[in-house]
C-alpha cells in the first residue's frame, strides 16, 4: 500500500543557531535529527517525537495552530541540538476555578492525552534554552501538565513548581520475564482455549501495516466498549486525523501498532498503542462486550505484552491511570508523571493552590 506522505518543505536547513518555526512544514528537514535527539534523552517517549508533536500541530484547529511554535537550535552541521515545542492556550486550569488562564504549555500536551513530556536538549545548550524559555514565557503562566520525571527540570524558569503527579504504571517485560501469577497464567490459557472455540483468532499489526480501515475498527470498538460501560469516549472520530498522521510518519520500529482479535476476519477487539525504542505504550482499545464473559479484554492485553516482548520491547507502559487490573493481574509498578506550574494572575495562583492542597491530602493522583 502506498501512503500519502506528509507535506515537506523544500527550504534548505540553516546551519547553526536558533530558529523559531511557526508552521510544521518548515520542520520537515529536521525530523530525523529531532528523533535521534529525543531518543538520546533520559525518559524518552513516543510523545516527544516529531511524529507526535507535528502530527498534533498539523491537525489542530487553525486558531490553536496559530498559537503554537517550535524553537529549534541546530549545530554547525544543521542537526538539531535542542527542541522546545510550545503552545499558548486559554482555559481553566482546574474545574473548581472558573477564571480562564492564558498559559504556555508543551505543544501537544493536552491533545489526546499525551504523557511523558520532555524537552530534548543537548547538554551544551541547556543554559541557552533555559534563558530563552524564561524570556519567551515571561508574560504568561507556564503549565506543563504531564512531564516525565526524568525531564531536566533545571531548564524550567525560576518560580515553576511541581504541583501534582499522575500515576503511569509500567511493566518490565524483558527476556525471560513472567507476567502475572501462576494462577493468572492458568486462567489465560483457559480463556485462550475458550476464545479459540468461539472462533476468535489474534494477530499483531505493526506500524507499517496499520491501515485507515483498521484504525476505524479500533475507534468503533473503543466506542462500543465505552457505551457498554456508560463512560465517555475519548478516542472518538475527532481524533482520527491525528492518528492517521501518526500512521503516515510511522516506520517499522516506531508508531501506532495494535494487537487485534478477529472472528471470521472481522475485528471484535483491539489493543492500540505506540512502539518507540524498547517500549510499547498502551494507549487505548476496545472489544465487543459479547465476549466479556470470556475475558477478551484481559487476554488481549496479555497477548499484546507477549507480542511486544517478542519484538524486543523491554517495557510495557500502561500510561496514565491507576486501575487495579494493571497491578493485580499484570504486576505493574508505579512511575509518575509530574505537573509543573509557574502561575501568573489570580486564576493560575488559585488553581495551583487547589492542586497543591489536593496533593498534600491525597498524595499522587
Amino acid at each position: 500500500m502506498t501512503r500519502p506522505a506528509p507535506a515537506r518543505s523544500t527550504a534548505p536547513a540553516r546551519a547553526g543557531g536558533l530558529r523559531i518555526h511557526r508552521t510544521p512544514e518548515t520542520l520537515a528537514p529536521y525530523e530525523q535529527g529531532w528523533r535521534e535527539l529525543a531518543a538520546a534523552a533520559p525518559g524518552s517517549s513516543y510523545f516527544a517525537t516529531p511524529d507526535r508533536v507535528l502530527g498534533t500541530w498539523e491537525t489542530m484547529d487553525p486558531a490553536a495552530a496559530a498559537a503554537a511554535e517550535v524553537a529549534l537550535w541546530t549545530g554547525p552541521d544543521g542537526r538539531p541540538e535542542a527542541v522546545v515545542p510550545l503552545a499558548r492556550t486559554m482555559g481553566r486550569l482546574h474545574p473548581r476555578i472558573p477564571l480562564p488562564v492564558t498559559a504556555w504549555t508543551l505543544l501537544g500536551a493536552d491533545a489526546d492525552g499525551a504523557d511523558h513530556g520532555l524537552f530534548p536538549v543537548a547538554a551544551h545548550r541547556r543554559e541557552e534554552v533555559r534563558t530563552w524559555l524564561r524570556d519567551r514565557t515571561r508574560r504568561g503562566s507556564l503549565r506543563l501538565p504531564a512531564m516525565d520525571p526524568e525531564n531536566d527540570t533545571a531548564l524550567l524558569p525560576a518560580g515553576t513548581r511541581r504541583i501534582a503527579r499522575t500515576t503511569c504504571p509500567r511493566l518490565e517485560i524483558g527476556e525471560g520475564a513472567v507476567v502475572g501469577s501462576t494462577s493468572f497464567r492458568r486462567l489465560m490459557r483457559r480463556r485462550e482455549r475458550q476464545l479459540a472455540e468461539a472462533g476468535i483468532a489474534f494477530r499483531w499489526v505493526g506500524p507499517q501495516d496499520m491501515t485507515a480501515v483498521l484504525l476505524d475498527a479500533v475507534l468503533a470498538l473503543h466506542r462500543l466498549r465505552q457505551d457498554h460501560r456508560g463512560a465517555v469516549t475519548v478516542l472518538g472520530p475527532h481524533r482520527r486525523p491525528l492518528h492517521l498522521r501518526l500512521r503516515d510518519r510511522a516506520d517499522a520500529d516506531r508508531g501506532p501498532a495494535a494487537l487485534v482479535a478477529e472472528r471470521g476476519g472481522t475485528p471484535v477487539g483491539a489493543v492500540y498503542g505506540f512502539l518507540w525504542q524498547d517500549t510499547f505504550a498502551y494507549y487505548n482499545g476496545g472489544w465487543d462486550p459479547a465476549y466479556a464473559r470470556l475475558g477478551l479484554g484481559t487476554v488481549l492485553l496479555d497477548r499484546t505484552i507477549a507480542a511486544a516482548a517478542a519484538l524486543g520491547a523491554r517495557t510495557f507502559d500502561f500510561l496514565r491511570g491507576n486501575e487495579s487490573y494493571k497491578y493485580d493481574s499484570f504486576g505493574a509498578s508505579d512511575r509518575r508523571d509530574e505537573q509543573w506550574l509557574r502561575p501568573r494572575g489570580a486564576g493560575a495562583l488559585a488553581a495551583g493552590a487547589v492542586l497543591r492542597h489536593a496533593r498534600r491530602r491525597h498524595g499522587p493522583a
